[in-house]
């Protein structure tokens, strides 16, 4: 007769304080809220993102308490701790997901150089798995950070003549995820004379995750502000950056685009060059989709800056609806909105008010949006200043226009 089989172990019962609120799921990289509660950093991160998308408030899954705009994701390192030890008692056959363990398990440090060692002969999967690995969780991002030559390693591969494409975007994607310091940023710029065509490129990509892994790095390398880098970048890299605004790749990346956007536009003449490469437009018309308040708010910051140039005024006044959609965000996005609105108001009033718009400006409702802001508590005493300056500059026109009520003409200075 044959032997029979030993009975399997019986699937271990996981712990309910190590299972994520959200997905139901073992914790991989536990992160906390204010609130006190504890989610898998995926699916918080994916709850935030939807609330953002669908422009809701956010608020914490379990408590329904409000969350602030700009939340940081606080590391759970003991709960990680505690899960990581459970996993390890266990024997296989168990019942929880093999990519649960392998997530939770230590990786030591041979094994990152034995990557890293891998990726700088541009292999690919070597790539893919440091990718991985960052992803996971944050202790083991900080591990590779701390790993001796990962920059330069990842910054050949990115620039390197026989890479390929691929090897790029993977390349790109992990340099992305991790807090590069801003001394090794300057010695990525210094070392490799190609850097923004290689960018570039991967902006070109029809990945679309790749498109906003690579508008963030370029996002860190204008924060640092090498001058010689900065001006000299030429006009593909910035259109493909603006590109990804106009194609709303992703709220993240577009709030990278913008920042970057931001950080290259105090030098003159990357302000006619990113003009050039058709900002003006794509902002105008970002802010015609209404997005959320931080994107709207670095929108107009943007167009104000590039507003200052005479070309960037004239691509404004020239849409259509240019000047109308930048008087709409006063007073009705927040006080930092309605402060660069009125800037930038306040340069096409000084430098570009022809005829034609001083008219547009009352019939948009622009005129009269300007002047409920002088009584608005909502706006501040500089802002409110420049709206005296611009109503005060143009009062002789607009006081004939019939698009304003007498109660609002009585406000104008005499």
């Amino acid at each position: 007769m044959a032997a029979m089989a030993p009975p399997s172990a019986p699937p271990a019962e996981v712990p309910s304080y190590f299972l994520c609120p959200i997905s139901l799921q073992l914790m991989r990289d536990p992160v906390t809220l204010p609130t006190g509660i504890s989610y898998d950093r995926a699916a918080i991160s994916r709850w935030l993102a939807s609330a953002a998308a669908s422009s809701s408030s956010r608020t914490c899954p379990v408590t329904r308490q409000p969350l602030e705009p700009e939340l940081q994701l606080t590391p759970n390192h003991t709960l990680r701790r505690l899960i990581g030890s459970w996993v390890a008692t266990l024997s296989p056959g168990s019942g929880v997901e093999e990519e649960d363990v392998d997530a939770l398990r230590p990786v030591h440090r041979d094994e990152l150089a034995s990557l890293l060692s891998d990726a700088a002969a541009d292999q690919v999967g070597a790539l893919r798995k440091l990718g991985e690995l960052v992803a996971e969780c944050e202790h083991r991002r900080a591990m590779l950070e701390s790993q001796d030559g990962v920059f330069d390693v990842l910054s050949r591969v990115l620039t390197g003549a026989s890479a390929c494409s691929t090897a790029r975007e993977e390349a790109v994607g992990v340099l992305a995820s991790l807090r590069i310091p801003e001394q090794e940023l300057v010695r990525i710029v210094s070392r490799h004379a190609n850097l923004a065509q290689s960018l570039t490129a991967v902006l070109r990509s029809s990945n679309l995750q790749s498109r906003a892994q690579a508008v963030r790095l370029v996002r860190a390398l204008a924060d640092v502000s090498v001058p010689a880098w900065v001006i000299g970048l030429d006009q593909e890299l910035l259109a493909e950056v603006i590109r990804v605004v106009r194609d709303r790749v992703s709220t993240r990346a577009t709030k990278a685009a913008l920042h970057a956007l931001s950080a290259l536009c105090p030098y003159g003449r990357n302000r006619v060059k990113i003009v050039g490469a058709g900002a003006v437009p794509a902002l105008v018309e970002l802010l015609l989709d209404e997005p959320e308040r931080r994107v709207c708010e670095l929108a107009l910051a943007v167009l104000d800056r590039l507003c200052t140039c005479a070309e960037g005024r004239a691509e404004l006044v020239a849409h259509a609806a240019g000047v109308a959609v930048v008087g709409k965000k006063v007073l009705r996005v927040s006080e930092a909105a309605s402060e660069r609105a009125v800037r930038v108001l306040r340069s096409v009033a000084r430098h570009a008010a022809t005829p034609a718009v001083l008219q547009e400006m009352a019939q948009a409702g622009v005129v009269g949006k300007l002047c409920l802001a002088l009584r608005s508590e909502l706006c501040g005493v500089k802002t409110k200043e420049k709206v005296h300056e611009v109503l005060k500059l143009h009062s002789r026109v607009w006081k004939s226009s019939p698009c304003l009520s007498p109660k609002f003409l009585a406000l104008y200075p005499s």
